[in-house]
């Protein structure tokens, strides 16, 4: 039976971690601390350790690259931490693999397997600055995208980072450069949807005095701008093919020319694209070179859409507001209930950055310290398909009908009544002036109704 050890101050994870790997044949020590791990140490060796990032004492990382540095694991690291600082940071002292808690346990248990099976990963991630980048969420998708960028941003591959527009795609890129070894150099970003055609390849490249008509001097392209560092070629899928003929040399050779340059450069450069189209369709469509895709698809991250995690838009929407007081030097703001519910509620095809912009305005517009639905009224949303209520409306007068019910008229005028009086309230947190306002009614109309609405609204028991 392979020893496992578990490090967790929480009993109940540790209980049901270990019973279900006991189940599936381990033979399983529990600790409570990592300084009860330290002294178990000095009489025997775990086959692998699964420990927490926090726990009293010393912290699951410390712990983490002291087993590192002699050479004792594997290690597996969990953590209800799951931002990028975190898992790089268990990643760069040395843990296989990272598990987000609330963990399914059938993946736990395939996680120990899987580190059981292989050999240890030396993963080298640099130091994380606390200013590198802004990706946030806790969602289960953008957990994935974590360990992902943590995984990843050590190694010098090349990475295609895909997702529809307002996603982040360059926040990743900005995130694999920051943790990588190349950090020191330069990051350079370059979107090559909005370069005409004919000035592509001298921004990529640059170009000699002379080499076409109004090229004065010499000009330093994008490759040699990063050099050492990280080029961000955004919206690659809408390249030119033939300037993709002349990337695919940079790639496969690492030398390239200025445009009329006759001495060949070499690059030293990590890639890191990024694109909102299918690039298998565009390579079937004969828009994009195949052998060009595999250079730069060696790794790909994929982004959620703001609608694939709806639960981190609180967290977002509360982040961006405050950044936007921040950078246009306004007093902070925060949201009511009934407006988060709102900005919740609301579709948001442009993603991450339209609700980004949203903050934005709100930041801005909102006359109050606290931001109530109210405001969100003149700001574009989600739209509403005209004809839906009234088609529920139909349907239900026709049974209604059908069935020989009686005051079908003052029953869905009070549904009505109510549903509009409701709704006002939540969307002005309870001001009944501004509910009466928003609904074009007096207010005395609104308490009216909503007496006569208590009033017939039957109780039970």
């Amino acid at each position: 039976m392979t020893d496992i050890w578990i490090a967790d101050d929480d009993r109940g994870v540790r209980f049901v971690l270990a019973e279900a790997l006991r189940d599936a044949g381990h033979a399983v020590r529990e600790f409570s601390a990592g300084d009860a791990v330290r002294t178990a140490l000095e009489d025997s060796r775990p086959a692998l350790l699964v420990t927490d990032v926090r726990m009293p004492g010393e912290d699951g990382l410390r712990l983490l690259e002291d087993l590192t540095r002699r050479n004792i694991g594997p290690v597996i690291v969990m953590s209800a931490f799951t931002d990028v600082a975190t898992t790089a940071a268990a990643y760069r002292a040395g843990a296989v693999d990272y598990i987000a808690k609330p963990f399914d346990l059938d993946q736990a248990v395939a996680a120990v397997e899987r580190a059981l099976a292989g050999s240890r990963e030396d993963v080298v991630v640099p130091e994380l600055r606390e200013d590198a980048h802004a990706l946030l969420g806790e969602s289960a998708a953008m957990r994935e995208v974590f360990r992902l960028i943590g995984r990843v941003a050590a190694s010098d591959l090349n990475v295609l980072v895909t997702g529809e527009t307002g996603t982040g795609k360059e926040l990743v890129a900005r995130a694999l450069h920051e943790e990588s070894a190349r950090s020191g150099k330069p990051y350079v970003a370059l979107n090559t949807a909005a370069i005409p055609a004919e000035l592509l390849e001298s921004e990529l490249f640059g170009h000699e005095a002379g080499a076409f008509t109004g090229a004065a001097r010499r000009h330093i392209g994008r490759f040699e701008q990063a050099e050492g560092g990280t080029l961000f070629l955004d919206e690659i899928g809408d390249m030119p093919v033939g300037l993709q003929t002349r990337l695919l040399r940079v790639l496969s050779g690492g030398e390239y020319y200025r445009v009329g340059g006759r001495e060949p450069l070499r690059g030293n450069v990590r890639i890191v694209a990024a694109t909102h189209q299918d690039l298998e369709a565009r390579v079937t469509a004969g828009l994009f070179r195949a052998d060009l895709k595999h250079r730069l698809d060696v790794v790909r991250i994929p982004l959620p859409a703001l609608r694939e995690r709806r639960g981190d838009v609180p967290l977002l929407a509360k982040h961006f507001l405050a950044q936007a007081a921040a950078d246009l030097n306004l007093p902070p703001k925060r949201f009511s209930r009934g407006a988060m519910k709102l900005i919740e509620q609301r579709e948001y095809p442009g993603n991450v950055r339209e609700l980004e912009n949203l903050c934005r305005r709100l930041a801005v517009v909102a006359p109050g310290v606290e931001i109530l639905a109210s405001d969100l009224g003149g700001l574009p949303g989600r739209e509403t398909k005209a004809g839906e209520w009234t088609e529920a409306l139909r349907v239900w007068a026709q049974d209604a009908l059908a069935q020989g019910e009686a005051d079908i008229h003052a029953r869905a005028r009070e549904a009505l009544d109510r549903t509009l009086l409701q709704v006002a309230l939540v969307a002005s947190d309870g001001h009944r002036q501004h509910a009466a306002a928003a609904l074009g009614v007096g207010r005395n109309t609104l308490t009216r109704k909503l007496g006569a609405s208590r009033k017939r609204r039957p109780t039970n028991g």
